[in-house]
């Protein structure tokens, strides 16, 4: 009884049958966040665009979402699915919102990411003129 303990034969395969799902999951779940921050990052750049086009003097609403739905269409076909633009321009403010959802690569698991973008309306004043 002694010896049949002690045996090891077929151990690595008992090894190998469990340690392959858990690096091959560990793998998907490492690819899932760099996509997770590729989206990001593109999300960030519609928003930074879009307020670009909404702040400037002579900007509107339309001009900003045409813009940020420009970047979106060009950089977020892959990694950003249902991306949404909001945006608001006030007399002082401009602000430009992105959301989207993460493609994913591991079931049961959906993330989503943002990019908010926040400036200063710009506006014509003539000169000697205060605020």
């Amino acid at each position: 009884m002694r010896r049949l303990l002690a045996d090891e034969r077929g151990s690595a395969s008992v090894e190998v049958v469990v340690t392959t799902p858990l690096l091959m999951l560990l793998v998907l779940l490492i690819t899932q966040f760099a996509l997770a921050l590729h989206a990001q990052h593109v999300a960030q750049t519609a928003a930074t665009q879009g307020l670009a086009a909404l702040r400037v003097v002579g900007g509107s609403t339309a001009a900003g979402k045409e813009e940020a739905v420009d970047v979106l269409s060009q950089l977020g076909s892959g990694p950003l699915k249902e991306p949404t633009v909001s945006l608001s321009r006030t007399a002082s403010m401009s602000t430009v919102d992105v959301r989207g959802e993460v493609v994913s690569i591991v079931p049961f698991l959906h993330l989503t990411v943002s990019g908010r973008a926040v400036g200063v309306t710009e506006r014509f004043q003539p000169a000697g003129q205060e605020r």
